[in-house]
């Protein structure tokens, strides 16, 4: 059914933010391959992330960017 592989497909994204979002409170700052690497250990398979876009997301994390949009836990 339509609305059930919408529902999946939405709760999939939600878990993606969720992790860079975490990856990002955690890591902030460190170095880009070590963020990289738990990027690549963390995000699930589905959906996949291109390799490009893992390593965007690193590159701001690197920097203390949280690229999620998440709100920070303060």
């Amino acid at each position: 059914m339509i609305i059930d592989r919408v529902s999946r497909e939405r709760e999939a994204n939600r878990l993606l933010f969720r992790i860079v979002h975490h990856v990002a409170i955690h890591h902030a700052g460190r170095p880009f391959d070590e963020i990289v690497g738990v990027l690549r250990r963390e995000l699930p398979g589905s959906p996949p992330l291109a390799e490009e876009e893992i390593r965007r997301i690193a590159e701001q994390i690197s920097v203390g960017r949280d690229p999620s949009g998440l709100p920070s836990p303060e």
